[in-house]
């Protein structure tokens, strides 16, 4: 499975999620070595938090 990381490697401190991908730092540390269900696992994940993370990001610029 192929990795979701999309080049955009920044940690969003408060949640301690990547705001590219959606992973957690020890998601990311373990994907070369998780098995295929343990990546899926992973992956089923990431929309919810991706969705989170963005409405996230949305509302911290309608307050400025």
């Amino acid at each position: 499975m192929k990795s979701p990381c999309n080049d955009i490697c920044t940690i969003d401190r408060p949640s301690g999620l990547c705001v590219g991908c959606g992973r957690s730092l020890s998601e990311i540390a373990e994907w070369g070595s998780a098995s295929p269900s343990r990546k899926r696992e992973i992956f089923s994940l990431l929309p919810e938090r991706m969705q989170a993370l963005d409405e996230k990001r949305k509302g911290r610029h309608e307050g400025d």
